[in-house]
């Protein structure tokens, strides 16, 4: 039987700020560093979604930053003096928010121009493909649907509904889309509800 704490409002508002905090270290350190970058993943659907109704976001227990392989020993550098744990759990390279966190705890990495997994259709973009969001730099809206279109996990489906329900995404943005995007696309854009 899994031991749980009793309900705590206390303890939801520190989850969530824990992954503020840990995203704004990580891109601190990295800007720091001089090394290019790109949130992706729920914080950057976040940050677009917030830009047309702050009561729409969705928070998030991730935080997903896009790199280019060649700049993974600067950004591991600039990780490190920030605290942070270098670590692969499943072939993915993370970093652990300190030397007793879990991979729940970390800052995910994925690496511009390649695939996230050998069977996407496509590969992630790079971290040119982004703009500056306020506190830190967030991937394009047009490269981050393609990302979500492309993972089509039931999170990342989630999330393309969170930016067609605030009018981010449409029927106009089929035909930027490869076919098979396309098609996700027209089935999320058919079933709002899920």
């Amino acid at each position: 039987m899994i031991h749980h704490a009793p309900v705590s409002l206390q303890r939801m508002i520190e989850a969530v700020e824990a992954v503020h905090q840990r995203l704004m270290r990580a891109v601190g350190a990295l800007e720091a560093g001089g090394v290019p970058y790109a949130v992706v993943g729920g914080n950057a659907v976040a940050a677009w979604v917030t830009r047309v109704d702050r009561a729409a976001v969705r928070n998030t227990q991730d935080v997903d930053i896009l790199l280019r392989r060649e700049d993974l020993p600067r950004a591991s550098e600039a990780l490190e003096r920030a605290g942070f744990v270098p670590c692969q759990v499943l072939d993915v390279d993370m970093f652990l928010d300190g030397p007793d966190a879990r991979p729940r705890d970390a800052v995910h990495i994925l690496y511009a121009g390649e695939k996230v997994r050998s069977d996407y259709g496509e590969p992630s973009p790079d971290v040119s493909d982004s703009e500056a969001g306020g506190a830190f730099q967030v991937v394009s809206l047009d490269a981050l649907l393609k990302m979500k279109l492309t993972a089509n996990r039931d999170k990342d489906r989630t999330h393309v509904r969170d930016l067609i329900d605030v009018g981010l995404v449409d029927a106009t943005w089929l035909d930027r889309l490869p076919p098979e995007l396309a098609a996700r696309l027209q089935h999320l854009l058919d079933t709002p509800d899920g």
